[in-house]
Order: C-alpha cells, then structure tokens, then sequence
C-alpha cells in the first residue's frame, strides 16, 4: 500500500511537471524557469524517499561557466544535483527518445549527443562551450556509464574540451548513497541489467535512504590537455571516494530552490 501511494505521488509530479512546460515554460524568463526545474527536482527527490546532504561548496556561477563532473550511479543523480543548482546535463542521445522522460529533459536543458557518430563530438564540444563561455553551469558524467557506487571507472576526455576553450573551471563532485545508518548501500544503483523500474521499485522501498553530494576543489581549465584535465578530476573523485569514510568536510543540509546564489 506503501508503495503504491508512493508511485502515484512520483506520477502525478511527473504529470505536473509536463503541464508546467506546456502551460508556464513558455510565459517565463530563463531565470525563473531555472528555478521551477529546480523546485521540481527538489521535491522529486523527496516524493522519492531521498535527503540529501551537502559537503563542500557549489560553484557560484555568476559569468563564468562551470563545468560539473561527476560519477555516475543512478537516474537519480541528475534530479539531486538540479535539486541543487541549475545545470545543463550531457546526455546520450538515447535519453531523447524515451517516453516523456526524454522529452522533460530536453525542455529543461539537456544537450544530447550522438555516441555513435564521432562528428557529433565536435558539435556539442562548440556547443557547450558557448554555453561555458556565456556563464552557464553544465554538468558532465565522463565514466560514460554508471556504476554501482563502490569504485570510479576511467574518465573520458572528449569532452572536456569546452571547458579548456572557454577557460571554465572544472568542479570534481562525488555523490554516494547511503542507507538509514550511514553505510554505502546500492539500493538507488543503475546498473548493469537492472531495468529503470527495477531501480525505481529498489528506491522506493528503501527506507532512510541518503544522496550525498560532495563538490570538491574547482581545477582551473586553463592551458594543458583534455586527458591531464579528466585525470586529474577523475583523481580527485576516486580520491574522495576512499577517503569518504573519514572525510572532514562540513556537512550542510541540502538549500532550497533560490537560496544558493
């Protein structure tokens, strides 16, 4: 019974969310519409049975352009992230086609690229560097795939080149899920061949369960090489991944929509 109210909640959210783009988006300045998607994540996350926690600092973005990259476990990990700051996502253009899914992440920003044309690389490189270049916020998962949270794969560079031709900085953000007591559980895991229902059902159940977000120091995107600037964040996420554990970092409990600036 539990759940069934639970996932009619998350449905009629989802339906919410539809009827803003449809009957809002197109009265509202770009500004605003940043603050719905993130309202709306925010409270998908709770529907959802997720809290989140903060560690660390956000980028501020105020004209210059930063470049987020983050491991990849769940679907969830981009409603958490929106949950706390606008952000343009780098999806595969796969995502696009799915059932209404596709279309809500397209409305609110999403850039898609084709993995299987090697020419699209260079279109969404120039993209997201005018992007970078005009003060934006994007957000990147260069694993290229997801995980179930206990490690990081190895990061790919491609696209990383945005950020060294508009200057941005690059924000190494790890994010773990964690269960009621405070342990690494693979409850919200996307993975391998679970279904996107499965993980769903899997989060839903779950009780107590924990999204936390740690954003690491900033690396300059200026002068050296794509691959020197993914190792590098790639280094810095593995890094915080083995020392979370005892990681000292303030925790802030996460802000609402409009609070962080």
């Amino acid at each position: 019974m539990r759940l069934a109210y639970r996932l009619l909640r998350l449905a009629g959210h989802v339906m919410a969310g539809v009827l803003t783009i449809l009957f809002l988006f197109p009265h509202l300045n770009a500004e605003e519409r940043a603050r719905r998607v993130t309202a709306w994540a925010g409270r998908l996350v709770r529907l959802a049975g997720v809290r989140v926690v903060v560690r660390g600092r956000p980028p501020a973005v105020r004209g210059e352009g930063a470049l987020l990259v983050a491991n990849h476990v769940s679907w969830l990990d981009i409603h958490v992230l929106h949950s706390l700051l606008f952000t343009r996502f780098i999806s595969k253009a796969e995502v696009k086609r799915w059932p209404v899914i596709g279309w809500l992440a397209e409305m609110t920003g999403t850039l898609f690229l084709e993995r299987t044309k090697k020419s699209d690389a260079a279109r969404i490189n120039q993209l997201m560097a005018e992007h970078l270049r005009a003060g934006e916020c994007l957000a990147l998962f260069p694993e290229g795939t997801t995980s179930d949270g206990s490690g990081v794969k190895p990061f790919y560079a491609t696209l990383f080149n945005p950020a060294l031709a508009a200057g941005a900085q690059v924000w190494p953000v790890l994010i773990r899920y964690l269960d009621e007591t405070g342990r690494p559980t693979r409850a919200a895991a996307y993975y391998d061949d679970i279904t996107l229902a499965q993980s769903l059902l899997r989060v839903l159940k779950s009780r107590g369960l924990v999204a936390e977000v740690t954003f690491l120091a900033p690396i300059p995107a200026t002068g050296g090489h794509r691959r020197e600037l993914a190792q590098a964040a790639e280094n810095a996420i593995r890094d915080a991944l083995v020392r979370a554990g005892r990681d000292t970092a303030p925790e802030t409990p996460a802000r609402l929509p409009g609070e962080m600036r």
